[in-house]
């Protein structure tokens, strides 16, 4: 009964900091650009764990990590670092400031937007908000799976309870105070999940007698059919390093063309701020990703406890943590909550100024005025989370799919379709509108076939994994050698839209000595 209560103290708490800072953000959501981007004003702190919690969720942490963990061992950490430097790093370095700068230059609030002013297209920006909407859903949807064995084993309260309640309490405070209320929910959530994720870990260990009798003992796994190779699980690239780059790919690449993670750097306050900016989020993902792959890789420690054949991978990171004490376990479910719901906050955010602005305004309404566009966008944050959350509960009670495979798909059709263009257009004046449209048909049709019709695809790109990996990559070829063979961008529009890179600096400079006698 003591430790009951314990975990509901921490929720409660939890829950009611999290509705106080949307009550509270109600003054920076009067207008549009306050409800989407903060006013384009957040510090580079805030920013970066808005990233960084919009990156990492329970999707992350019980699908992924559980999943991969059992697949390759200690080596499922290399996806963490990947995350890291290519998804965080690198992408802040490559996209921070020239998303900014443009994205200003072009008053673009939305991934649409920009596509719709960079190319001057109208079926552009109507087409990826269409992307969108649809692949945003199902992603959505899957947040709420890595809470329902957790929650069950923490407090045996039935699955439909812990969703609605995690979509009411998301719904009250994005709708209140828009993106700087969950701005600042992702910061506190973010510390929660670094706190969290170092003390499982280490209870986790210290259960099975410290690291290095866990790496022994996970060296003595053996698992004919993955490897006859004695000791692969606790090996420096595990079993399948192929299909582990495949995972590297898709979970680090992919955050260069998500909406909800590029729509992070047109709010940012200053490019002086990306920098710090940088820093913090590869710092913050390095912990919680490398933590959460580094903690699945031990999970066939606890095959005794979990039947991976019957129960699924999402079990596993659950049976890991069963046995530990109550306020761990409390801390377990609060971070897993922090992951999902700073994740929730943003998609539902992203698809509803999206549908409102670059669909509604754009098509259907075009006279819609400030106030009716906020009522719109808090209106549509209220059906999105209503319609994941009826999604997420069919889903398991059907048992429909792995969270990793859901992600997976949602994953590989977004970053598919939008990494390249939106890279190349920030980047290349060259880029053409027909090569945008061709990269975003060629990965969602690519991804919904591998839904639909998964054995005609070659045994490696039937994993939804590879199968996103493969649209990336595949769109980084695609997009240039398109926009080689169609017509190019006008030359004034493209130097109007560049023109934002170009500086003049002034200088004063004092004559030298003698310079009238070198004249």
């Amino acid at each position: 009964m003591f430790d009951l209560v314990i975990k509901l103290i921490m929720l409660i708490l939890f829950f009611g900091v999290m509705v106080t800072v949307g009550l509270y953000c109600r003054r920076h959501a009067t207008d549009v650009n306050g409800f989407v981007l903060g006013g384009r004003s957040v510090g580079p702190w805030l920013t970066a764990f808005a990233y960084g919690t919009s990156y990492f969720s329970a999707v992350v942490f019980v699908g992924y990590a559980g999943q991969f963990g059992w697949k390759y061992g200690i080596a499922a950490t290399w996806a963490g670092i990947a995350n890291a430097l290519l998804g965080s790093l690198l992408a802040w370095a490559v996209l921070g400031r020239r998303t900014r700068v443009m994205t200003q230059h072009l008053d673009s609030a939305t991934m649409p937007q920009f596509f719709g002013s960079r190319f001057d297209s109208k079926s552009l920006k109507l087409a990826a908000s269409a992307i969108i909407f649809i692949f945003l859903i199902p992603y959505t949807a899957s947040l709420y799976n890595g809470l329902s064995r957790l929650f069950g084993m923490a407090f045996n309260i039935d699955y439909s309870v812990c969703v609605v309640v995690m979509a009411v309490l998301t719904a009250v405070y994005v709708i209140a105070g828009g993106y700087m209320a969950t701005a600042i929910n992702d910061f506190i959530q973010g510390i929660i999940m670094l706190g969290g994720i170092v003390a499982v870990i280490a209870a986790v260990l210290k259960s099975q007698g410290g690291f290095l009798a866990a790496l022994d003992g996970l060296a003595k796994i053996t698992d004919p059919s993955v490897s006859e190779t004695p000791g692969i699980f606790a090996s420096f690239f595990g079993p399948d390093p192929v299909n582990l780059l495949g995972v590297m790919i898709l979970t680090s690449l992919g955050t260069w063309g998500l909406p909800q993670m590029v729509q992070k750097f047109y709010a940012i306050k200053s490019e002086k701020a990306i920098n710090e900016g940088m820093i913090v989020s590869t710092l913050f993902a390095a912990v919680v990703a490398g933590g959460c792959y580094f903690l699945g890789g031990f999970g066939r420690l606890f095959s005794d406890k979990v039947d991976v054949a019957t129960e699924g991978f999402d079990a596993i990171i659950p049976a890991m943590l069963s046995g530990l004490p109550a306020i761990l376990i409390a801390l377990v479910v609060i971070l897993v909550l922090s992951a999902s719901m700073s994740t929730l906050s943003s998609l539902v955010l992203t698809s509803s100024s999206t549908l409102t602005l670059d669909f509604l305004k754009s098509s259907v309404k075009k006279d819609m005025n400030e106030k009716q566009q906020l009522f719109t966008m808090r209106l549509l944050i209220a059906v999105f989370i209503a319609i994941s959350a009826v999604i997420a509960m069919v889903q398991y009670n059907s048992n429909v799919s792995f969270i990793a495979q859901l992600m997976g798909v949602s994953w590989g059709a977004l970053a598919g379709a939008f990494l390249a263009p939106f890279l190349y257009g920030l980047y290349w004046k060259r880029t053409t509108k027909a090569a945008c449209g061709v990269s975003f048909l060629f990965s969602t049709v690519v991804m919904l076939v591998n839904v639909v019709a998964r054995p005609l695809f070659p045994t490696l790109l039937q994993s939804p994994i590879n199968a996103g990996a493969f649209c990336m990559l595949a769109g980084m070829v695609i997009v240039p050698v398109v926009s080689l063979f169609t017509k190019a961008p006008a030359q004034g529009q493209i130097d109007r839209i560049f023109s934002c890179y170009d500086r003049t600096v002034t200088v004063s400079v004092k004559e030298s000595i003698g310079a009238e006698e070198i004249k």
